[in-house]
């Protein structure tokens, strides 16, 4: 079964076949079927922009189309900067300087607490599958670790005594928001 990954993100796409690792799905992504528009997420929610991706790319091509929408909610900040996560600070604001603008922006808040949250909308002829999952952790007062990307250096789990960044891929699959939503989503497609 083919299934289109709403993302021109190659490394997502091969993270995401990792994670799904069902040898039966032929797992694309936009660059693979032409697909070189922009999409407008306008959604006001994750699960909003997810399915907006989705059903865009569905209603084009009629292939079945999954899409994440993910972010970091951070408490004190009144859940921002949440949809806006990938384009906070600017479209050309790089991981370093967004997670140094979240350290002061956070600078003598006692409650640190935050959660990424990943929303999975898939759709095809004749349904469409949501989900939402989320990992908790909070915020630390520097970056941490190599690993991951985007805050992961800064998002601290109690669980590990360690950042994201500083956890392996294996470790971060299985307990990340988008390892537990897409781990959701194989069992789906298995049924």
């Amino acid at each position: 079964m083919k299934i289109v990954l709403a993302t021109y993100n190659k490394h997502k796409l091969l993270e995401i076949k990792s994670l799904i690792g069902n040898s039966d799905i032929e797992l694309v992504c936009l660059d693979d079927i032409g697909f070189n528009e922009e999409i407008v997420e306008d959604g006001k929610s994750f699960i909003e922009n997810a399915l907006i991706k989705a059903e865009t790319i569905y209603e084009k091509y009629k292939i079945p189309t999954l899409a994440d929408d993910s972010g970091i909610c951070i408490d004190a900040l009144g859940g921002k900067p949440g949809i806006y996560s990938a384009r906070f600070a600017g479209e050309n604001t790089n991981s370093q300087d967004k997670n140094k603008i979240i350290i002061e922006m956070l600078e003598g808040k006692l409650n640190r607490n935050a959660h990424y949250t990943c929303a999975l909308a898939y759709v095809t002829e004749n349904e469409k599958f949501i989900i939402e999952k989320y990992c908790h952790g909070t915020i630390i007062e520097k970056e941490t670790g190599i690993n991951g990307f985007g805050y992961d250096p800064i998002f601290y789990l109690e669980s590990y005594g360690k950042t994201l960044g500083e956890i392996t891929l294996q470790e971060k699959n299985k307990i990340s928001h988008r390892g537990k939503a897409f781990k959701e989503f194989k069992k789906y497609i298995e049924i």
